[in-house]
């Protein structure tokens, strides 16, 4: 959701709700400098043209949401590109950036070493893989998870980054340069998701880990923890399923209310926001950067 407008010298205040959450209403807000100046001058997230003029970058779950917003701002940013995802939609996706379309399950390592392995065939290279792949499926309590629950909220949110780590390490690292993004969550400390905020823990001591190994080898590994983002109803679920009573339902919405709470801005950011960041790690302006998680959380540190 764009910012209103800046009218009469005032900055008007716009409500923000969690689309796909019921439409819960958050608080009125006032807006930042996202969309324009006072002056109705240039987005302070807009792209930066040429800065990645003859890179070669894969996205994952690319198809929808902080994926796609990523993928937008490198192509706009002189990328060639391969979008990975699951689903078709990110067919569609590709087709409108003038980008490379895979297909391929990333649970799995044969998975994820299928998607490195089409996306050589059409880029030559990867000199930037962002792993956005995730997102909590169940909200409950931890003992009323299932054991069969818990291992999916972990093969979806840690494995399917740690596969794809795996699968591109040894190609960046014969090309002596290389740097993964890893999306991970300010969730890593949060009512109702424990194996969630499990698995986004684990990919922080994976990015921390992976960069003291892979420094000698020029690679940088680095992670961004979003909060609570703002993004258009999914095209793709996650399965999680509806509450079936009002203790779910409550369940769930603890969750959402804690997500805002913890925001010391007290809203939600925007997928231009979280795909500034990545972009910005991504980039040779953060050259000197590895092993860093950054907080794009409105002050949430997780």
């Amino acid at each position: 959701m764009r910012p209103a407008p800046h009218g009469g010298g005032r900055t008007r205040p716009y409500r923000l709700s969690r689309r796909g959450t019921g439409g819960l209403p958050l608080r009125e807000v006032r807006p930042g400098r996202g969309a324009r100046d006072g002056g109705g001058g240039v987005s302070a997230y807009a792209p930066h043209p040429g800065r990645f003029a003859g890179r070669k970058a894969v996205v994952t779950g690319a198809g929808q949401g902080i994926g796609l917003a990523v993928a937008r701002r490198l192509s706009a940013e002189g990328a060639e590109l391969v979008l990975v995802d699951r689903a078709e939609p990110v067919r569609d996706a590709a087709a409108g950036l003038t980008a490379h379309a895979v297909l391929a399950d990333l649970e799995t390592y044969e998975g994820a070493r299928s998607a490195i392995d089409g996306s050589l065939d059409v880029l030559g290279r990867i000199d930037v893989l962002v792993n956005n792949v995730g997102g909590a499926i169940n909200f409950k309590p931890f003992t009323e998870f299932s054991a069969e629950e818990i291992q999916a909220e972990i093969t979806r949110s840690l494995m399917t980054t740690l596969w794809s780590c795996r699968a591109v390490l040894p190609t960046m690292a014969a090309q002596g340069t290389g740097v993964i993004v890893n999306v991970s969550s300010a969730a890593t400390r949060g009512v109702h998701r424990i194996p969630y905020s499990a698995a986004k823990g684990g990919i922080n001591a994976l990015t921390a880990s992976l960069a003291f190994e892979c420094a000698e080898h020029g690679v940088r590994v680095v992670a961004t923890a979003p909060g609570g983002t703002e993004a258009p109803p999914r095209r793709v679920s996650r399965g999680t399923p509806a509450p079936r009573n009002a203790q779910e339902k409550g369940w769930f919405e603890a969750h959402i209310a804690q997500t805002l709470s913890s925001s010391l801005l007290k809203r939600y950011g925007t997928l231009d926001e979280q795909a500034a960041a990545i972009c910005f790690l991504a980039s040779d302006e953060a050259s000197y950067i590895t092993g860093t998680v950054l907080p794009v959380a409105g002050g949430d540190l997780g």
